[in-house]
């Protein structure tokens, strides 16, 4: 049987979502920094998320909260 290594990231529809109920002047810095740095608004959403989870985090795949 073959193991196969699923890495997951945010769905780039339910990063809009979730960004579109945000007040507009955050959704306006989320969109402001992808722009800056030409990444996808969900890439940008998803380190923002983990950095706040576990400030070594670049992504979720990065993400380990439970540091000692």
């Amino acid at each position: 049987m073959q193991s196969t290594k699923q890495i997951q990231h945010l769905d780039p529809s339910v990063a809009r979502e979730f960004l579109e109920n945000l007040p507009e002047h955050i959704r306006k810095a989320f969109y402001d920094r992808a722009a800056e740095i030409d990444y996808p608004i969900e890439a940008v959403l998803e380190m923002a998320i983990s950095y706040s989870l576990d400030s070594e985090a670049v992504t979720f795949a990065d993400c380990k909260p439970n540091r000692s």
